[in-house]
């Protein structure tokens, strides 16, 4: 397994395999390229850090999935043609934008835990943290209150999060990719995790019905971390869209 320079250095990623790459592999949020390494270890595959994660810089502004597909597109140049597109979570958000902004350019796509859409039912902030958000928006609460509330209540992610990569969180859950969703013409396979909290089966259950071309399967017993928990499943699938 090598790290290897791409995009002038806007990308580092793990290699892995020998040969012309036929598959690209992109991780969760706070993860890195090596998160794929049981699954692809031996199959010509490319696993980039995503910007700001790992080895690869942060974006200088506040992007969002399409944004990032933006610069994971430029890796496709050392494909000999459309590869397979492997995303877990994060990475599954933007390996939908890439394939539904260049449906020619990728192959057969392998999705896990990806919140592509909004819960039906999302909870609401506590009443006392809006509060507290409301008086601050008014000059009533300092920047320094609400950022001591938005750190106790606030995901792991969100507060291990910092500068330009913590406002680019802040945008990117609050996406939703019905449009993406229905653009995309390369066949999808989903592989979800029964007892995945953060992204729950009964939304893969939904973009299921929105792909034009998909099938889902759910693992018992398996969380939301499928690339480390059923890496030998994750495998299966990609062995199959592969052939």
């Amino acid at each position: 397994m090598v790290l290897r320079s791409f995009t002038d250095g806007a990308l580092f990623a793990e290699v892995f395999g020998e040969g012309p790459p036929r598959i690209l592999a992109l991780h969760g949020w706070g993860r890195r390229g090596a998160d794929f390494k049981q699954s692809l270890h031996d199959l010509p595959a490319l696993a980039p850090d995503l910007p700001g994660f790992g080895a690869s810089p942060s974006p200088e502004s506040v992007i969002g999935s399409e944004g990032y597909a933006d610069i994971v597109a430029q890796m496709l140049e050392v494909f000999d043609g459309p590869p397979v597109l492997v995303g877990h979570s994060f990475g599954g958000r933007i390996a939908v934008c890439l394939a539904a902004k260049m449906p020619d350019s990728v192959g057969p796509l392998v999705l896990t835990g990806v919140p592509l859409l909004k819960r039906a039912n999302p909870e609401k902030p506590a009443l006392s943290y809006r509060v507290i958000r409301t008086l601050s928006r008014v000059g009533l609460i300092s920047d320094a209150r609400l950022e001591a509330e938005r750190q106790k209540r606030g995901s792991a992610d969100y507060r291990a999060a910092k500068g330009v990569m913590r406002d680019i969180l802040v945008k990117v859950v609050n996406e939703s990719y019905e449009p993406q969703l229905g653009q995309v013409q390369s066949s999808v396979a989903m592989l979800w995790g029964s007892n995945d909290r953060e992204v729950p089966p009964a939304i893969a259950k939904r973009a299921d019905l929105m792909f034009p071309s998909s099938e889902l399967e759910v693992l018992p017993g398996v969380g939301h971390h499928v690339p480390i928990e059923a890496p030998d499943a994750l495998r299966r699938v990609i062995d199959s869209v592969m052939s």
